[in-house]
């Protein structure tokens, strides 16, 4: 079966928020990618916990690091989700197959992406007084369901 699209992890911390998120693409025909250094080891309580029964189910491959995820991955079609740019994920031009490319709970993205994929990045408006972002699980269903809503 060919996955709708690929979301990216680089350097998650919080093992729920990973396990949530690889229930979620189990349940979207999506492939989860995991950019290494991990905050928790991928056999942890806590990500089986959150992800259930649907973990073992999971399409997932797991990189040393970004150079080795852009090598296995030379054509893949990049949309960055990060706080720290005013382009809307409205404006996303969502593709199947597209890699969706979110940073880690206490750092988001690398500085330097934001400089190498400046014309890539997009936003998850937010309009709350007291906010600083999303939860992580909660960023990666709302930018992957506005790409599944597009191709439906």
């Amino acid at each position: 079966m060919k996955n709708l699209f690929n979301v990216v992890l680089f350097a998650p911390e919080i093992p729920q928020n990973s396990g949530n998120i690889g229930r979620l693409c189990v349940s979207t025909q999506t492939r989860l990618h995991l950019i290494k250094p991990l905050g928790f080891d991928l056999t942890d309580k806590y990500i089986k916990r959150s992800g259930m029964d649907y973990w073992q189910y999971l399409d997932l491959t797991v990189y040393e690091n970004w150079q080795d995820f852009l090598a296995r991955n030379p054509e893949a079609d990049l949309y960055f989700f990060t706080t720290k740019t005013t382009k809307s994920f409205w404006d996303c031009p969502y593709a199947l197959n597209s890699f969706l490319v979110f940073g880690n709970e206490g750092h988001g993205l690398p500085e330097e992406f934001y400089q190498t994929y400046s014309e890539q990045l997009y936003t998850i408006p937010m309009t709350g007084e007291f906010h600083r972002s999303f939860n992580l699980a909660n960023s990666v269903a709302i930018a992957l369901f506005e790409g599944i809503r597009r191709e439906q």
